[in-house]
């Protein structure tokens, strides 16, 4: 007979330590050294909670502070993201833009090369620097057919010929002077369609009368003063073009 102990018999307790890798590994073997890892990983999370909680107290005092002040309530950051893309508005960062600065070989009286629109080519005379940034130019409109125009200053050459305008009075004239009228929409109807107008109206009349002799007032003063040079006139009157072979930058204005 076998013999029988009387103690019985206690099950063997083994304990397996699994780790969960950040690549999704499940397994003691491959997954060993990890320990260091996530040690770290408690470390950074506990000072990160400390973090965030005096942020949340920080931003908390700044909307209690904001609101007992009379001023806008502030509102708090966020941590996360908005799922959806959010439209946000275009906020200037000064309260007001910078002036336009002129540039430096660009003064009145100044003989400049217009290098765009209408009259690309032209040779017209500077007068003055508007409140918008941009130049209030002459051809006269006698000799070239440039009349008051406003012109941007990326778009010109600077010379080295210069006008006398002693005598020229621009003062009157603004960016309100190239502002164009809105007519006043009119109720669509069929009576409307066949009894509408396509002559300018008084206003516009008036408004063109108006410019009109402010052109031949400030051209009449130009001329008596280009006159006094020699074959100035014949130089504002010819288009500047460049010929075959020739370099732009090795031209002198």
């Amino acid at each position: 007979s076998t013999p029988t102990s009387s103690a019985p018999t206690q099950p063997i307790a083994t304990s397996i330590f699994f780790f969960q890798a950040e690549d999704g590994i499940r397994d003691f073997c491959l997954s060993r050294g990890l320990g260091d890892v996530y040690k770290r990983q408690g470390i950074n999370a506990e000072y990160m909670g400390k973090y965030f909680k005096r942020w949340r107290k920080q931003s908390k005092m700044q909307v209690e502070r904001a609101a007992g002040s009379g001023k806008k309530k502030g509102t708090r950051i966020s941590r996360w993201y908005p799922a959806d893309d959010v439209e946000r508005h275009f906020k200037r960062p000064s309260k007001a833009p910078r002036p336009t600065q002129l540039r430096r070989n660009i003064k009145p009286g100044r003989v400049l090369i217009l290098l765009g629109g209408r009259f690309r080519g032209k040779r017209v005379v500077f007068l003055k620097q508007l409140k918008s940034g941009l130049l209030l130019v002459s051809g006269p409109f006698k000799i070239n057919g440039v009349p008051l125009k406003r012109v941007n200053q990326s778009y010109v050459i600077p010379t080295s010929t210069d006008v006398d305008i002693t005598g020229v009075d621009v003062s009157k004239i603004d960016d309100s002077y190239f502002a164009k009228l809105r007519a006043p929409a009119a109720k669509k109807s069929e009576s409307a369609f066949f009894t509408a107008q396509t002559g300018k109206s008084e206003e516009e009349q008036k408004r063109l009368a108006d410019k009109k002799k402010t052109q031949s007032q400030v051209d009449a003063a130009l001329l008596n003063n280009i006159k006094k040079v020699e074959l100035l006139k014949n130089y504002l009157s010819a288009r500047f073009t460049l010929k075959h072979g020739q370099r732009p930058h090795e031209l002198i204005f």
